[in-house]
């Protein structure tokens, strides 16, 4: 960028966030231009982490980007949140560290003085399923009255015990069950966990390992300003029918079949460190399953049933992520009745009436995010307690679906018979 007054040098701006690629992010500590300036725009990734030699002046805006679990409506939300005064000092604290320099704050005295004092803990505003499993393990059973340093609001513990009791790992009584106790040996949201420990009934645990694996990393798929079409013409090479799962196994199964090469990622607009983190993640998986007695198996890839086998497992993990396509043709979300939209970056393109996510984003408008199509009537076979037609209201989409699956099967259960 060059200022239309000749006696300014050249301000070079360069982006920092966390899923920038290494190559990328290594340009904040080159040195300016000669006789110009270096700009760097970032994310609070350089709030604490990072010390950038020549930096003088930072310009903060007050403000960031805060993951938030809603637990009345199970979504959590990436918001733009105000920081908090401790954040402030520590980006104040980025100008000057080589030279003396300054901080500018887009905010008035006194919103900074009604900042909170401290970014609020993120056991406050998170999902605790995994928290909860991991004190239940512990033989924890008085949640409510147990002494958490920073303590939750009870509503979203009984979220928490209300997902693990669906997928199986808490019984009627609240104890811990057989699959709960193996689920409990994962690093990892309980729905990945039970994913991994059904796998073997479907015949894909090594292909749900490295989902699992893909979706424990960033996103490998990068879209570079400038480079949009010719990203989006690298990703087709992967992508599949069926959604944005089985995209990702296509992606790391490339990634293995070539070497697992850093050339071949960058030709191919893959980040080469977010594949590389997934291979790690899926050996130490790997690992964890043996030692739990989980048999790895695969089906043949040619198979008719291959693609279709890994989407019903899906199923079986990701049952309460599930939206489906009513009457105004817009995707709900089951049980909370929430209207979203199909991410930009999916790979499915048709609108299938089934879908199962792995995350709801919320920015100008809600979005469910890494989609793939099911069929409504597994979700009956791998989830009956959770989609039985009573939980929901007389005359709602969701019911009517279900209650004309249940016709459908009627049915075909009479011709059968005849």
């Amino acid at each position: 960028m060059r200022a239309e007054n000749k006696n300014i040098g050249v301000l070079e701006c360069i982006p920092l966030f966390s899923t920038l690629p290494p190559e990328q992010q290594q340009r904040i500590f080159k040195d300016a231009p000669v006789g110009g300036r270096k700009c760097v725009v970032s994310t609070n990734i350089a709030e604490t982490s990072v010390t950038i030699d020549g930096v003088v002046y930072v310009v903060d805006p007050g403000f960031f980007k805060q993951k938030i679990y809603n637990p009345r409506t199970r979504v959590e939300s990436l918001l733009v949140t105000p920081i908090s005064r401790a954040s402030a000092k520590q980006r104040s604290g980025r100008a000057g560290r080589t030279r003396p320099g300054k901080c500018f704050r887009l905010y008035t005295e006194d919103s900074f003085k009604g900042l909170d004092e401290q970014t609020h803990p993120e056991i406050l505003r998170s999902n605790l399923g995994s928290v909860v499993l991991q004190l239940k393990k512990l033989g924890v059973d008085d949640l409510v009255h147990f002494d958490f340093m920073d303590p939750p609001a009870p509503e979203t513990l009984m979220r928490a015990l209300e997902m693990l009791h669906y997928l199986g790992a808490l019984s009627d009584e609240g104890d811990l069950t057989d699959l709960g106790d193996k689920m409990s040996a994962f690093p990892l949201d309980p729905q990945l966990s039970k994913l991994l420990l059904v796998s073997p009934d479907f015949g894909c645990s090594n292909e749900i390992c490295t989902i699992v694996a893909m979706l424990s990393s960033p996103t490998p798929f990068v879209r570079p300003k400038g480079q949009q079409r010719e990203a989006d013409s690298a990703k087709a090479q992967f992508q599949h029918q069926d959604g944005d799962h089985l995209t990702l196994l296509n992606a790391f199964h490339a990634f293995g079949q070539n070497g697992y090469d850093k050339k071949w990622c960058f030709d191919n607009y893959l980040n080469y460190r977010s594949l590389r983190s997934a291979e790690s993640v899926r050996k130490q998986l790997d690992q964890l399953m043996a030692k739990s007695g989980i048999n790895r198996v695969s089906e043949d890839h040619n198979s008719v049933e291959y693609y279709r086998n890994i989407r019903k497992a899906l199923c079986t993990g990701f049952f309460m992520n599930v939206a489906f396509k009513d009457r105004s043709n817009h995707y709900c979300t089951v049980k909370d009745n929430q209207v979203v939209a199909l991410h930009p970056s999916t790979t499915l393109n048709h609108t299938p009436e089934w879908v199962i996510y792995d995350e709801f984003v919320l920015t100008n408008k809600q979005y469910v995010r890494t989609v793939t199509e099911i069929e409504g009537e597994w979700l009956l076979d791998y989830a009956p307690h959770y989609f039985e037609i009573d939980h929901f209201p007389p005359g709602s989409d969701c019911r009517v679906k279900i209650e004309r699956i249940h016709l459908q099967r009627e049915r075909r259960n009479q011709k059968k018979h005849k």
